[in-house]
């Protein structure tokens, strides 16, 4: 699990059957002061987050697979939620 920003959204016409019903975002994930920055990535959407919501994305296809109900779905990076805020320890807030 790690905690993202949502930066975009992704349009497609023609998408694999595990997508219907599901919107994919592009999301940056959020580092601490001093921390490598990671790339955007893709994220399937199943809390309904939007662009600028702080999302908490499961990064593991097993579990994926489970939430979406389908064994053979090609998702890694699910977002299950919507996070109202983030409180880091004092030494970490910088």
């Amino acid at each position: 699990m790690l905690i993202a920003r949502v930066v975009g959204t992704v349009v497609s016409t023609i998408k694999h059957p595990s997508y219907y019903r599901h919107k994919l975002l592009v999301v940056q994930p959020l580092q601490l002061p001093g921390q490598e920055d990671e790339r955007d990535f893709l994220a399937v959407d199943i809390a309904h987050a939007g662009i600028g919501d702080v999302v908490l994305v499961n990064q593991e296809g097993g579990g994926a697979r489970i939430v979406l109900n389908d064994p053979r779905s090609p998702v890694i990076s699910l977002i299950v939620g919507v996070l109202d805020s983030v409180d880091l320890p004092p030494e970490q807030a910088t």
